[in-house]
């Protein structure tokens, strides 16, 4: 397993999220996907693509404009 940091501070939505789904299709099951965003917008926009995906272990508000998401690769269904 290996753990990938897609840093997209400073990127509006939905560039952070198009990000995360790029490195989760490239990602070997197991894998820890983790993402640094800025925008605000990245919480609803990643908590709905979660709602769909069943795929976001972890989301953390640091502050205003400080947001870390975390992903674990899953088996197809």
């Amino acid at each position: 397993m290996s753990e990938t940091i897609i840093d997209a501070r400073g990127m509006r939505c939905p560039m952070p999220l198009l990000m995360a789904k790029r490195a989760l299709m490239e990602a070997n099951v197991g894998d820890c996907i983790r993402v640094l965003a800025s925008d605000p917008s990245s919480w609803r926009d990643f908590h709905a693509y979660a709602k769909l995906a069943e795929e976001l272990l972890n989301a953390e508000q640091l502050d205003e404009q400080a947001f870390v998401y975390e992903f674990i690769k899953k088996a197809p269904n």
